[in-house]
């Protein structure tokens, strides 16, 4: 089997187009299309969100610099924990991909179990079919469990056919999502159901609310930049198979940031412009929504309806579709790649490292994510999202490591302008992780109750295995 791994390497057949795709299928997801609703409006508003996707974009760039660095001194999978093993020991290169495994991992389950809320939505509750139970408050159906099963199955032999197969069908994935957003957000331009005088007020605004507690919601959304964005970082991941030279990731990672920071913003802007009949404005209807089911409980969808009818909600149902696939498709690779190159590096067993002879693909990894989530459907999205919600500190984690390498690279080499970044993108994760650990109520952004016991309980288990293997390591 060593000699396998040896023998066989990843194919170098991804193009910038593809690997673009990569990024931004990952950075949107079903969240993309609904988070206007449940979260950045009755926040930040329609201004206040515009204004906070563009810091936080400028914030995911600062950080992609000290990525399109560190890609460049190692273009081989890995990533994150390849950039930290190598300038700061297998301890923190463990502790980076304990966090940053987990924070891609679950991501794959979450979009599978988001197909069912299409059917649920968009479909009549077409799947919900067959027996049926709850979890924490969700109920699970067996159309919809088969589902999810079925997509995470068919995307992990899609994943294992080959890498230049699966960039081509995340490009078009992609470019269905764009467009579909595109096509909508258009119909929202010329449409006499939209309005931008419906975008007042610019910002979220309630009695109950301060001054500063309305600027703390455009510091709210701000907050959930690991979440939104993370994604971007998955270049890394396939650095190894790249067919371009590495420095042309940092205009990737650019584009890719933009592109998602500007699919929020559209989404968001679009959803406020379409104001239901009953309601004064937005903030009305934003407000109302708990008490609202159907079709008008999900303002993006209900504004997509409304401005070109059924058409509308076909163009954003293939939108959000692509979106939940790319996902699938984009941590399947990302995942697999890290796996892959913690083996290699002797961290995971010598099965993870084990390539397909004939695809060259990291099989028995993506068969091992595949194992893993397959578990998530029969447990539901309340209790998946605990685990979810940590993924925002798995990203932040893994900015905050690649951050510090860079500027320990940077200042062998005399490297000015990469030990600014470096700073500033070490500072952004550590009050990423501030906001995210410690419960502040003006962001109401920090992790549950049930999201801190799976954290301790993922910590545990990080500190087992990693005692674990030192043992066996010593014992040699």
């Amino acid at each position: 089997m060593e000699n396998q791994i040896n023998e066989v390497k990843l194919e170098k057949k991804l193009s910038p187009i593809n690997v673009w795709a990569l990024a931004l299928g990952c950075i949107i997801g079903w969240g993309a299309f609904v988070m206007p609703g449940n979260t950045f409006l009755g926040q930040a508003g329609p201004l206040g969100t515009a204004i906070a996707m563009g810091i936080a974009a400028i914030i995911m760039i600062i950080i992609a610099f000290n990525y399109n660095y560190m890609i460049k001194k190692y273009p081989v999978a890995g990533g994150e924990f390849t950039y930290t093993q190598k300038s700061f020991g297998q301890t923190n290169g463990f502790i980076c991909a304990w966090f940053l495994g987990l924070s891609y991992l679950c991501i794959v389950p979450l979009n599978g179990t988001a197909l069912a809320l299409i059917g649920r939505n968009l479909m009549d509750n077409i799947f919900q079919v067959g027996f049926h139970y709850t979890v924490a408050g969700y109920d699970i159906y067996f159309g919809e469990i088969l589902l999810a099963v079925v997509a995470l199955v068919l995307f992990a032999v899609l994943s294992i056919k080959g890498v230049k197969f699966t960039g081509v069908f995340q490009t078009a994935l992609v470019f269905a999502l764009v467009a579909g957003v595109a096509v909508v957000a258009i119909a929202a331009l010329v449409s006499d159901k939209a309005s931008f005088a419906n975008l007042s007020p610019a910002f979220y605004e309630n009695a109950k609310l301060t001054s500063g507690a309305k600027f703390a919601g455009v510091l709210a959304v701000v907050a959930v930049a690991p979440w939104a964005f993370v994604g971007f970082d998955t270049i890394p991941q396939s650095a190894e198979e790249f067919k371009f030279s590495p420095g042309k990731t940092k205009v990737i990672m650019i584009i890719s940031i933009l592109f998602g920071a500007g699919v929020y913003a559209i989404l968001n802007t679009v959803t406020a412009m379409v104001v239901p009949e009953g309601y004064a404005s937005w903030v009305e209807y934003i407000d109302d929504l708990p008490n609202l089911t159907g079709l008008i409980s999900l303002p993006t969808f209900y504004a997509a309806k409304t401005l070109l009818g059924n058409a509308g909600l076909v163009f954003l149902g293939v939108a959000v579709l692509a979106a939940i696939l790319s996902g699938i498709c984009g941590f399947y690779m990302a995942t697999s790649r890290l796996l892959y190159s913690m083996s290699k590096e002797g961290v995971l067993p010598k099965w993870f490292g084990v390539l397909d002879p004939k695809t060259k693909t990291p099989r028995n990894a993506i068969l091992f994510i595949l194992a893993i989530a397959l578990i998530a459907p029969f447990f539901g999205r309340t209790a998946l999202g605990w685990v979810v919600d940590m993924s925002s500190l798995g990203a932040a984690v893994g900015y905050g490591y690649t951050s510090l390498a860079a500027i320990k690279h940077a200042k062998d080499e005399g490297k000015g302008s990469i030990m600014f970044s470096g700073i500033l993108g070490a500072i952004f994760a550590v009050i990423f992780c501030v906001l995210l650990l410690v419960p502040i109520p003006m962001f109401s952004c920090s992790l549950g109750k049930e999201s801190y016991i799976c954290l301790i309980v993922w910590v545990v288990l990080g500190l087992i295995f990693y005692l674990t293997s030192q043992r066996k390591k010593d014992a040699k």
